[in-house]
């Protein structure tokens, strides 16, 4: 005699409500895909829908994030500005000198000044601190008071300043020239021996004159240095266009 599955009505018997009970019903879920959203309900698109925003947000942020850049870039970058700076004030500086020649020589002498004023200080400290024999250190000692001497002699008036200025370049100059001039008739070997020569020699005749003519040689050279910084300075501005043609080519992350 069969017997009837137990949890289920039975003919004639009680029924059972709890029957069952433990077994899985139709449509219902259990594992790991308990409790989640099921594909076609409400819950779906929306998730999607907040994955792809936050996709969204975050490609933006990246975007608007700067690249990264190379060192190499960088430089590049850095090299043509300076180089433009620096010609356009040399066109500016050699304008004004030869729009302005006296003040310029005004100038130039008071800066002179300064300069032996700043170098003889140095050179007291240097006799008292840095040299160890007493001939360098009277040596040194010397230099530095005939500096500073000179120096203060510029302060006087402007006239005072041009002529020592006149007379250290001329001064310089002569000194050079016998130096270079020696030098290359010594070496035989010296590469483009007669043009150091011929150099030394202009240089060395240069000197005598501005030491002769002081005040004519150095109104002379401060037009040629104005019309000097002139050309430097177009040549620089050329340059500069020049390197940042350059520096497109160089990729951004270099």
């Amino acid at each position: 005699m069969t017997e009837p599955p137990i949890g289920g009505p039975t003919q004639g018997g009680p029924y059972e409500p709890n029957a069952g009970a433990g077994q899985a019903q139709p449509g219902t879920a259990y594992g790991p895909d308990a409790g989640h959203a099921q594909p076609g309900t409400a819950a779906g698109p929306d998730a999607v829908r907040m994955d792809k925003d936050r996709e969204r947000a975050e490609r933006a942020r990246y975007d608007q994030e700067e690249p990264f850049e190379g060192p190499l870039h960088m430089l590049s970058q850095a090299a043509w500005q300076v180089v433009l700076l620096t010609g356009i004030a040399s066109l500016i500086l050699g304008i004004l000198v030869l729009i302005w020649p006296g003040a310029t020589l005004v100038a130039v002498g008071v800066l002179f000044g300064l300069y032996l004023l700043v170098s003889g200080v140095f050179q007291l400290v240097s006799a008292f601190g840095t040299h160890k024999k007493t001939s360098l250190r009277v040596l040194a000692f010397l230099s530095g008071g005939l500096s500073i001497l000179l120096g203060l002699l510029c302060f006087r008036g402007p006239m005072q300043s041009i002529l020592l200025l006149a007379l250290w370049i001329g001064i310089g100059w002569l000194i050079r020239g016998i130096t270079q001039t020696m030098a290359a008739i010594s070496d035989k070997g010296m590469p483009a021996r007669g043009w150091h020569i011929f150099l030394g020699i202009v240089t060395f005749i240069a000197g005598i004159v501005l030491i002769d003519s002081p005040f004519q040689s150095i109104a002379v050279l401060t037009l040629v240095g104005g019309w000097w910084l002139i050309v430097v300075g177009i040549v620089e501005i050329i340059t500069s266009i020049r390197i940042k043609g350059r520096a497109k080519d160089i990729p951004q992350t270099v």
